[in-house]
């Protein structure tokens, strides 16, 4: 069965269970907020949605930016709303990395949050400058054991998931690779492809035209499955490095205490907007993957994905 498949008869058997109450629900506007400017990856998940949902909710479902703090601003703001549905937040990977990092940020993303469905994933790979010599995964990892502390790798920024992710990579591979952080990821791989650093988990759709130009090289997916905009790319468990998963993920979710109807009805309503062909298009268009589900699978990746990222914190020293 398809994923799409899979989406469609999730959202009939959601909207199937819920009382006549929630399917009544919304009877005014949604709003969505978004922790990030408009154009980024957050944005573009959230814009493609809401045209959707609108349309299956018979309600407008509006996006509003709250930038700030990785996404914590938002986050904050939205933990504090009424919890009727009309409130929801994008959250995304970066606020379990924040809640990790700063565990004192006013709100707990696990506690005051109730998870609805997953919508997208923008894949995150491995990628090096062709100058290091190495050709995969198991080559990169026995260069950086005879050369302990000299090979760099850039990031985005401190604690942000690329970040975290090359760390998570030293833990889970026993090496030691030098990170040099950034302000953001056009300047990281204008580093990367200079040769000032040898080494990037990077979005995917920044740095595939390169790697088809040759002037990088893809080791793996820091995901746990191949992404669709490199499907013949290994993942890190199939390149020798298991339980490894950097992906960045995009997901609706409302303030803790929301009914169970209503979580219910949204999630089917997600799941149906992402079988519409105009959704699956933009979404591929941008180089993301499809995610969909339940509050309960969305509530799993938030689990495992806590405890992912607190070892690659440790290892960092960015936390106890």
């Amino acid at each position: 069965m398809t994923i799409v498949r899979r989406l469609a008869v999730l959202a009939i058997a959601l909207i199937a269970v819920a009382p006549a109450a929630a399917q009544e629900f919304p009877t005014r506007p949604v709003r969505v907020l978004v922790g990030f400017t408009p154009g980024a990856a957050a944005d573009i998940t959230a814009r493609v949605l809401a045209s959707r949902m609108s349309q299956i909710l018979n309600q407008q479902v509006v996006v509003e930016n709250k930038p700030g703090a990785g996404s914590s601003l938002a986050a904050d703001y939205v933990s504090h709303a009424a919890k009727d549905g009309y409130t929801l937040l994008i959250g995304t990977s970066a606020n379990l990395t924040n809640a990790v990092i700063s565990p004192n940020l006013g709100f707990d993303f696990v506690k005051d949050f109730s998870p609805i469905a997953l919508i997208t994933t923008a894949p995150v790979i491995l990628v090096v400058n062709p100058s290091l010599g190495v050709d995969s995964v198991q080559e990169l990892i026995a260069l950086a054991r005879k050369r302990p502390g000299e090979i760099n790798y850039g990031s985005t920024g401190v604690g942000a998931a690329p970040h975290l992710a090359g760390e998570l990579f030293n833990a889970r591979a026993g090496v030691k690779l030098v990170h040099v952080p950034y302000q953001g990821s056009p300047q990281a791989v204008t580093d990367l492809l200079a040769g000032r650093v040898s080494v990037m988990f990077s979005p995917a759709s920044a740095v595939i035209p390169h790697v088809k130009a040759g002037k990088l090289k893809a080791l793996a997916s820091a995901a746990s499955r191949r992404p669709g905009i490199a499907p013949d790319l290994p993942t890190m468990a199939e390149a020798g490095v298991p339980d490894f998963d950097a992906s960045i993920w995009f997901g609706l979710t409302a303030p803790a205490g929301t009914p169970r109807p209503v979580i219910d009805r949204l999630a089917a309503a997600v799941n149906e907007a992402l079988t519409s062909d105009d959704a699956k298009a933009s979404y591929a268009a941008q180089g993301f993957d499809l995610l969909g589900g339940g509050p309960e699978d969305f509530a799993r990746t938030i689990a495992s994905d806590t405890e992912r990222w607190t070892v690659a914190a440790r290892a960092a020293g960015l936390t106890k």
